[in-house]
């Protein structure tokens, strides 16, 4: 199956931890030998570390680029070299991904969501059913939060023509994690091309306030009472529904509070603005924080989030034909994707500002790929 290493730069663009997970993932599907080298180059402390989500912290939790590589190597039996704290090189060797159960912890607040990113194409292309077990932080900083995965990511990549199931067991926080998701899913022969460029008028907004451990339920209320006041400035025919949680102490570990809220198109496109609590920081701004992020991507014009774009770069990468997205500005998270996407499996991007009226006053643009048509080789 080897054949030459494919050598890759981990210090280039968002560096680190976005760059492992969509370079190993597409090794692993596509059976090349690779090697990432000045991993973190880019960032304050080089070697692997953190996963930068939004790259506000740079370092948070050293050990969770590991959980992942790990996992990875551990779905297709491949080899891994230099999978320690603080290495600036890998080198990873992948053989026939396998499907049944697979379990990643990465022992911390480590985001399982981002486990999920990183396994999720990989087992679509196995030779049985996956379960997949990933502990660590469910709602944490610098990731999406689960809500967001199983609320937003799930229903939309789903269009590429598979389905999955997402259990929660256990809710983390920072920074002692303890979280637990299962993801069940079967393989695919091929992955349907997307287009979602149309983006609809909002119907629905809706979301979910919640605390978690000694925090008091008022903080829930709180955080949902200021989010809608504040969306209702700006949209002001919309019932906004976000329903304050306090989550069950025996599907919780440790303390944390956080909001996520959806708006929901007449063409089915979802969108998320999400904020999670901190020390010192008063409930009425985290829930403010929310809506903002929420409103700000209303107003670009673009059919997915600022979130779900650099997500659905690899699917459209592997799918058969030819996929469109439509979004605004496109993050730096995206143009990495597209770049080791490119490099790796040969797939072909376009990034065009969007040539509709309705954008012609937005930072609007539209990602067009014509994506590699990967298929199963075992089924």
């Amino acid at each position: 199956m080897a054949g030459p290493r494919v050598e890759v730069d981990g210090g280039i663009m968002e560096g680190g931890g976005q760059i492992l997970r969509v370079s190993t993932a597409l090794s692993c599907l596509l059976g090349l030998p690779l090697r990432v080298q000045k991993i973190r180059a880019g960032r304050s402390t080089p070697g692997l570390s953190s996963v930068g989500w939004k790259s506000k912290i740079r370092v948070l939790v050293r050990p969770q680029h590991l959980s992942g590589l790990e996992m990875v190597r551990d779905l297709c039996d491949g080899q891994l070299e230099g999978a320690e704290i603080g290495s600036t090189e890998i080198m990873f060797t992948p053989e026939k991904i396998k499907g049944g159960t697979h379990t990643a912890d990465t022992k911390t607040a480590g985001s399982v969501c981002l486990l999920m990113q990183v396994s999720m194409p990989c087992v679509l292309f196995a030779a049985s059913p996956s379960e997949l077990r990933l502990k660590g932080g469910t709602n944490a900083e610098m990731a999406p939060q689960i809500d967001y995965t199983a609320m937003v990511f799930k229903p939309i990549v789903e269009k590429f023509g598979f389905t999955f199931n997402c259990d929660i067991k256990m809710r983390g926080y920072y920074p002692k994690g303890g979280g637990e998701v299962i993801v069940r899913m079967s393989p695919v022969k091929q992955l349907n091309p997307i287009n979602l460029t149309d983006r609809g008028s909002v119907t629905k907004i809706y979301g979910r306030a919640f605390v978690a451990g000694v925090l008091p339920f008022k903080v829930a209320k709180d955080m949902a009472a200021a989010a809608v006041r504040c969306i209702r400035k700006e949209i002001r025919d919309l019932y906004v529904n976000i329903q304050p949680v306090q989550e069950p102490k025996d599907q919780a570990f440790g303390n944390g509070s956080g909001i996520i809220i959806i708006a929901e198109t007449s063409t089915g496109c979802l969108f998320a603005g999400s904020s999670l609590g901190k020390r010192g920081v008063n409930a009425d701004k985290v829930g403010i924080e929310a809506a903002e992020v929420l409103l700000a991507n209303l107003r670009h014009g673009g059919a997915v989030d600022e979130y779900l774009q650099d997500q659905l770069i690899i699917f459209m990468a592997l799918a058969s034909g030819i996929s469109r997205i439509k979004t605004g500005p496109v993050t730096l998270h995206t143009q990495t994707a597209i770049h080791f996407a490119e490099q790796l499996a040969k797939a072909k991007f376009t990034v065009k500002k969007s040539e509709d009226e309705e954008d012609a006053s937005k930072d609007t643009y539209i990602i067009e790929c014509q994506g590699i048509g990967m298929t199963n080789p075992n089924l």
